[in-house]
């Protein structure tokens, strides 16, 4: 499974795999996307900025993740922006996808995106009502540092941040 950069091509197909996941999550009592987000025009303006990347198998795309240069917001106890960090957004994959490590998969290449970029800190916002996805981030290395709110939103977000020059000293 080759992680390639999304364009034009796959956008109908990155459309369906944000509604199916938002579907799935919502079925799970997980609210953290709904119609308003991610639509059509951040996934639209994701692939027009270069800044979405996933797995496409048989025509479809199975997994996804937004690597952006720009910091989500900094959250209450966030680290200030003295280090320009990178962030990594909409992490997805399909339903019937999980559980085969493709999350894993794309955040190591998010990282590793980033690191080759000379990036040093990667901040993001996880939605605290999501204990599978902070579960992943908390294995792989990122302490939270605050957390952030959101209008229409019953749950904050918790803000986290990964420094990658630990990566390299270990």
């Amino acid at each position: 499974m080759e992680i390639i950069p999304l364009t034009k091509e796959h956008r109908k197909s990155l459309i369906a795999l944000y509604r199916v996941v938002t579907a799935e999550l919502r079925r799970s009592g997980i609210d953290q996307w709904d119609w308003i987000y991610p639509n059509r025009f951040t996934i639209s303006g994701d692939i027009r900025k270069g800044i979405v990347y996933g797995i496409v198998e048989q025509g479809r795309v199975s997994g996804a993740i937004v690597i952006d240069r720009a910091s989500p917001a900094s959250g209450s106890g966030a680290s200030p922006g003295a280090v320009p960090s990178w962030s990594i957004n909409r992490l997805a994959v399909l339903p019937d996808m999980q559980g085969r490590g493709i999350g894993g998969r794309l955040l190591r290449f998010g990282e590793d995106f980033i690191r080759g970029a000379g990036g040093t800190l990667i901040r993001l916002e996880v939605y605290s009502g999501n204990p599978h996805a902070f579960g992943m981030y908390q294995r792989a290395g990122y302490g939270q540092v605050g957390e952030s709110r959101y209008p229409f939103r019953k749950l904050p977000y918790f803000v986290y941040e990964k420094a990658l020059l630990e990566d390299l000293a270990q």
